[in-house]
């Protein structure tokens, strides 16, 4: 049962009830023209197959969040990203070959040509702990660092590095992150996202507002997504134990005290007198 007032954009149907509903496409329009470069604005989308299939047997099926295409032909692809994975952006660059292949036309006539592809990360996790930014935009440039090609980018949105406050919020990229990161606290609607389209936001993704149907269909699919966040949480904290035990261990041959090795790798002074005893 959910217990917070609206749905979790980062479960599977919060993201594609809020994003990928044909009927308040205006959403996603206005989420992805606030991470675009000004030069990259949309006027309007239309809805893809999110199943795409390789051209051999051999390769692997890429199936996307959201694929939309605009009004030029131009191809979006907008992935959710909840933890972090092996290879994360050779899969991004994966994901991006599908679209690029699909505009060859067959015959002697076609030149090449090919529409921009885009494919936008909304990341729940940090890739790069030593960069700061959060909003990258990569292309690709020479080696004097001139766009080489213009017709393909990547935008990366790390969350959790937004920490900014209601009081802080001045543009609508802020505010579109604010309520991405913080939807599930809010007891009722903030007074800074007075602008229509995050007041749409919110109503759609209002919990009780939603049919009963909906409700449980999202009820299993929360369960599915902290489930899935427990597994990631445990596996982190065993990797954590054992890289303090392996730093312990160091440490104890280094002849530090008991007390010392504890207090530098966070273990218990029983558990560093077992390592003690057992080396």
């Amino acid at each position: 049962m959910c217990n917070s007032r609206y749905i979790n954009p980062f479960t599977d149907f919060g993201f594609k009830k809020i994003f990928g509903e044909e009927a308040n496409k205006d959403i996603l329009i206005d989420f992805l023209n606030s991470v675009l470069p000004a030069e990259d604005q949309i006027y309007e989308l239309n809805y893809k197959s999110t199943e795409h299939l390789p051209s051999n047997d051999t390769d692997r099926k890429a199936i996307y969040d959201l694929y939309c295409e605009n009004e030029l032909g131009e191809k979006f692809i907008v992935e959710l990203q909840r933890a972090e994975q092996t290879h994360f952006k050779d899969r991004t660059i994966y994901y991006s070959s599908f679209p690029i292949q699909e505009q060859a036309k067959k015959g002697k006539g076609w030149d090449y040509e090919l529409k921009a592809v885009y494919v936008i990360s909304i990341m729940d996790f940090i890739f790069d702990e030593n960069d700061e930014d959060f909003h990258h935009i990569v292309e690709l440039k020479n080696q004097k660092n001139k766009v080489f090609y213009d017709k393909l980018k990547f935008v990366y949105l790390e969350l959790p590095k937004f920490r900014k406050q209601e009081n802080e919020l001045k543009s609508n990229f802020d505010k579109w992150l604010y309520l991405l990161n913080n939807i599930t606290t809010f007891e009722q609607m903030p007074t800074v996202l007075k602008e229509h389209i995050f007041r749409k936001v919110l109503k759609i993704a209002e919990y009780t507002a939603l049919p009963k149907q909906d409700q449980e269909i999202y009820d299993e699919d929360l369960k599915r997504f902290r489930d899935y966040i427990n597994t990631l949480d445990t596996r982190e904290r065993r990797g954590a134990q054992k890289k303090a035990i392996e730093t312990a261990k160091k440490i104890l041959k280094m002849g530090l005290s008991i007390e010392q090795v504890a207090e530098a790798t966070g273990l218990s002074i029983d558990e560093v007198k077992q390592l003690s005893e057992n080396k």
